[in-house]
């Protein structure tokens, strides 16, 4: 059989990606990288992009395209055989990325592409790759020589093996939590919930009992609407102790954490650089830490008053209505859902059984085709999974880009939503013509109970627009050159614009009764409970920024400040005792499970979720102004931002769409937050 790793162009047979074909794939590859590395760098090479291209480029990208097929799925169908062979070769592929990204002779032929005399009549696409490489390769150690240079290789690796294991630590420690109760301790949890939770525990051989887990369409509900107050303090008490000194010494992320912030200070500091968070910005729109900083900080001073006032008011009635004279962590999510069907007469479980999972697909669908002038089709494909999905995107008649679909919380699935690039757009180097792009689109709603279609709350609703905000800057470039397509060589900064810019969608009247069908009855949602959700729309927005100001401004802070590996909790304490209007109780280790800076790409860069949010709001406010669902402004949208991906400066791509530089108004005014 040929290695599914090993189809060429050729999406893989995610079916037949076993744990044994792994490593033979990746001997096969790094060798034909090795040998395309050593070639590139000779004398039968010219500085020409194309020639270049066509020996190394094309080596590489087959390379970490089936590489990224192995680490997609550890995140969503883990095994321990697979995490085995992951571990195995994770050490073999970083020590090459980190070889040729350092490797002088390399950084030398590029450096005479640009010099050369051709360099001038370059593309502007290309000119940019061009600027791109050169600047990655300096951040990638070229300039260094001997001890350094192998030190820094050694970082690289040791940071690569311990991201990978942050990230195991997590999912096993999620994984690895059950907890059996009867069923009238789960009074208040939707019917769907309670359902899904006696099937687990059927499953496990706990007839009579729930089986209740840290996955969120388990944890969720008992939070927002569980009545038994233990059973909320239990269940918090675990959530946010995951992979901590609180839980089995062997999935404790604290080594983990002090160890990578060492190695990144250390990185940055060979590289030039006073900290990791100088460094991490290079590449950003941002232009210093003391500017993201002062930014986070001014944002939580707008926000404080509103985040006092809702705690205030959340504190008043509680102890009024539901008897809680001591506002807990394990209170706030449940007081919160309370407070706000007092206010505005519905719940999140009202609105949820509106949100049927293939009338929101449908919907979501109806909209992508109508403002992008494209077609979305059911397609198949090998998968990893039998409820994962297959679509493709043609605009009139063509091939735009194609994308998994994988929704639903199972064991052995990350946490969370994100989405992945499986192949970038790019007219290949080697002849085969152009290579359309793939995405995988990941979440993890509640799975469909008792042959009923999935529920979604509104949140997820926004969650699954925001993935597709992502897939649609990756899967609607034009850009035809690998190191600008889609979202590559996009400001990690400005790389969240378009995804927050969907989830505006989700507020708009015009475009949320074409997601709606009632599960029982058909209906679609009614205009005066939509005008509920509207008016509820802030609740608590000050709370929320200031929690998302938390986040990001304790990421820049310990990635900015000296010594911070040796004190990650009193830093996140002092960061607390700044902003939080509420803060969590002594045993939160928040840190142990912060995925996204310690076992993801966002290290000082949790800022951008909301830097980002600056400009997509903004955008947003075009369509505002024109109409949600105006063509012209979705074509200018889509050419402007989308259809150039990373080929040139974030912000001459926002000018281009809004005709000036973006402003914080519009954000602050989606927000409830007077400026």
């Amino acid at each position: 059989m040929t290695n599914p790793l090993l189809v060429g162009t050729a999406l893989p047979h995610f079916d037949d990606i076993r744990p044994e074909v792994v490593t033979p794939a990746m001997d096969v590859l790094l060798a034909d990288a090795n040998a395309a590395l050593e070639r590139v760098v000779g004398p039968d090479v010219p500085p020409d992009f194309d020639a270049m291209s066509s020996v190394f480029t094309v080596a590489t990208e087959r390379l970490s395209r089936a590489w990224r097929a192995v680490e997609h799925l550890t995140g969503v169908a883990d095994t321990p055989e697979l995490r085995a062979v992951h571990a195995e070769n994770l050490p073999r592929i970083t020590e090459f990325f980190t070889r040729q990204g350092a490797d002088e002779r390399l950084y030398a032929k590029y450096r005479a592409l640009a010099a050369n005399a051709d360099a001038a009549r370059l593309s502007p696409v290309r000119r940019k790759a061009l600027a791109n490489w050169l600047r990655d390769f300096k951040l990638g150690g070229a300039d260094l020589r001997g001890a350094q240079k192998a030190r820094y290789t050694a970082i690289q690796e040791r940071l690569a093996e311990l991201s990978r294991q942050f990230s195991e630590h997590v999912l096993d420690a999620t994984d690895g939590y059950a907890l059996y109760v009867p069923e009238p301790d789960l009074a208040g949890v939707p019917a769907d919930a309670i359902a899904a939770a006696r099937a687990a525990a059927e499953a496990d051989g706990r007839a009579g009992l729930c089986k209740l887990t840290l996955h969120f369409p388990s944890y969720l509900p008992v939070m927002q609407m569980g009545r038994n107050r233990a059973l909320r303090e239990k269940l918090y008490t675990a959530y946010v102790t995951r992979a901590s000194e609180f839980g089995p010494a062997e999935r404790d992320n604290t080594p983990v954490i002090r160890e990578l912030l060492q190695l990144r200070q250390e990185e940055a500091e060979l590289l030039g650089y006073r900290n990791f968070a100088e460094l991490s910005l290079v590449p950003k729109m941002a232009g210093s830490p003391g500017e993201v900083i002062a930014f986070l900080r001014d944002l939580g001073h707008r926000a404080r008053p509103s985040a006092a006032a809702d705690l205030a008011e959340l504190r008043e009635f509680a102890a009024q209505e539901l008897g809680i004279e001591q506002l807990q962590a394990w209170d706030v999510p449940f007081a919160s859902e309370r407070l706000k069907e007092a206010r505005y007469a519905f719940s999140d479980e009202e609105v949820r059984q509106y949100f049927t999972l293939p009338k929101v697909l449908e919907g979501l669908f109806r909209i992508i085709e109508t403002l992008f002038e494209v077609k979305i089709v059911a397609s198949s494909a090998p998968a990893w999974h039998e409820s994962v999905r297959f679509y493709r995107i043609e605009r009139d008649g063509a091939l735009v880009g194609e994308f998994f679909l994988d929704l639903y919380a199972r064991a052995g699935k990350r946490p969370g939503a994100w989405m992945d690039d499986a192949r970038q757009r790019w007219l290949r180097a080697d002849g085969h013509g152009l290579q359309t792009p793939v995405a995988h689109l990941v979440c993890n709603f509640a799975a469909p109970v008792n042959g009923r279609p999935a529920l979604l709350s509104h949140d997820n609703v926004i969650t699954l627009f925001h993935e597709f905000g992502h897939g649609l800057h990756h899967m609607l470039t034009q850009v035809e050159e690998l190191g600008v397509s889609g979202i590559s060589g996009v400001e990690w900064d400005a790389v969240e614009l378009p995804s927050q810019f969907m989830e505006n969608f989700c507020w708009e009247w015009d475009v949320l009764e074409q997601l709606t069908e009632h599960v029982d009855t058909g209906a679609p949602l009614a205009r005066a409970l939509f005008d509920k959700m509207l008016a509820a729309k802030n609740f608590q927005s000050g709370m929320q920024t200031l929690r998302q100001v938390e986040f990001a401004l304790f990421d820049m802070r310990i990635h900015a400040e000296p010594g911070s590996a040796d004190h990650v909790q009193a830093t996140l304490d002092a960061v607390r005792a700044e902003i939080a209007v509420l803060v969590p109780p002594a045993f939160n280790r928040f840190q142990h499970s912060f995925s996204h800076i310690f076992g993801g790409g966002y290290a000082a860069g949790y800022y951008s979720y909301t830097w980002a949010e600056v400009l997509s709001a903004d955008a947003f406010s075009a369509f505002e102004e024109s109409g949600v669902l105006d063509l012209a402004t979705g074509r200018r949208y889509r050419r402007e931002i989308l259809e150039v991906g990373g080929s040139r400066d974030a912000l001459d791509s926002f000018k281009a769409f809004r005709g000036r530089a973006p402003s914080i108004d519009a954000m602050l005014r989606h927000l409830g937050i007077a400026a």
